[in-house]
């Protein structure tokens, strides 16, 4: 569907031209971000490991020939410095981490560098910018101290994690939120900081190990049952491009204003009561792409939380932002471009993937389904 000109002509209106540091930008979120970024006029560049997967959305995009890209481990405080002051940012995004649960458990230390000590290094990179800079530090809907109850988490609620992954998460959170306090106020506020807790994200080009996603386009491309480990663990589902969205648009508030309620914790998730269970996952990812599902799931498995839900009314009050697709779209766009890459060996990736960032937006300017 197409987008009016003039609904376009005001979303690049803030970015064209803007100097952006993507970390994290060779993996699944990091790619569909500055494909955005480039596709609206920004001058991007890049810090990160080499993408770990093999196709990943990165190489498919060819996005390493549009930016500025560096191969560079945040762990190294003084390498992502000199990087930081050479690229002089007007936004920061970073999507830099060791994402992965169950990675997590094999790789405690590793996770907690990269999670916390990375971030930090980024922090104190950012202390030698004039400004004024925005950056939008992601985390994710499992900082919180999960209670395995029906309420959806809201910003104010206390934070903490069973696995090394979700409590190496909220402890970043607790460190921007004390380096914020300590070196930006009062003399420091042109350097403007926020954290973005994002619900569970789906979309094509995600190839990462033990996602749910993946998995079933996996399975289905070679005809074998999806095998899901925990089908009825419920999670707040939403297509990539929703938290996208919300992340640019607090980037978008914070350097165009130097008012604290941006700078803050905001939910992105998706709409109340659209969570579903793996299980509704899968079933509808089926009604896509013919196939069939198994129970693999053990109790000998380590632990994953049972329930997750977040709150955006913050994002929606503050910002204006909400979400725009629903979970049936959410999972239509994202077995679509899965079954389109995986069934045609000669697809066009990017093509496929500015088309549903084309529907998306017109979606956002109200001419899309839901």
């Amino acid at each position: 569907m197409a987008v009016g000109p003039g609904a376009l002509e005001a979303m690049v209106d803030f970015w064209g031209g803007k100097r952006v540091l993507v970390t994290g930008h060779t993996g699944f979120k990091g790619a569909w971000l500055s494909l955005w970024l480039l596709e609206r006029g920004a001058r991007v560049t890049g810090v990160a490991l080499s993408p770990e997967t093999e196709p990943s959305l990165f190489a498919q995009l060819g996005l390493a020939e549009r930016l500025e890209h560096y191969e560079l481990d945040i762990r190294d405080g003084a390498a992502l410095r000199r990087v930081v002051q050479d690229a002089a940012p007007d936004v920061v995004f970073h999507l830099a981490a060791q994402a992965l649960v169950l990675r997590s458990y094999r790789e405690p230390a590793r996770t907690w560098e990269t999670n916390v000590m990375g971030t930090l290094n980024v922090l104190e990179a950012l202390r030698g910018l004039e400004g004024p800079v925005a950056a939008v530090m992601v985390t994710t809907d499992k900082v919180y101290e999960n209670k395995e109850w029906e309420f959806a988490y809201r910003e104010t609620d206390p934070l903490g994690g069973h696995d090394p992954y979700s409590a190496s998460k909220a402890a970043m959170e607790i460190l921007v939120s004390s380096w914020r306090r300590s070196f930006l106020a009062p003399e420091g506020r042109n350097i403007r900081v926020a954290t973005a807790r994002a619900g569970n994200v789906i979309g094509g080009g995600d190839w990462a190990e033990n996602r749910i996603l993946p998995d079933i386009a996996r399975a289905l491309s070679a005809g074998e049952a999806v095998r899901v480990r925990n089908p009825y663990a419920v999670r707040p589902w939403q297509h990539v491009l929703e938290p996208l969205s919300g992340y640019m648009l607090l980037a978008e508030r914070m350097h165009e204003s130097g008012d604290v309620t941006y700078q803050d914790a905001f939910n992105f998730g998706p709409a109340a009561g659209d969570e579903r269970t793996v299980r509704e996952v899968v079933e509808e990812a089926l009604r896509h792409w013919s196939g069939r599902w198994e129970d693999a799931s053990t109790p000998e498995a380590p632990h994953e939380a049972g329930r997750l839900a977040l709150a955006a009314d913050r994002a929606c009050q503050r910002l204006g932002w909400k979400p725009r697709w629903k979970f049936a779209t959410a999972i239509a766009e994202t077995i679509g471009w899965y079954r389109a890459a995986l069934e045609a060996p000669s697809a066009d990736i990017a093509t496929l993937t500015r088309d549903c960032l084309r529907r998306y937006e017109a979606a956002a300017c109200g001419e899309g389904a839901a």
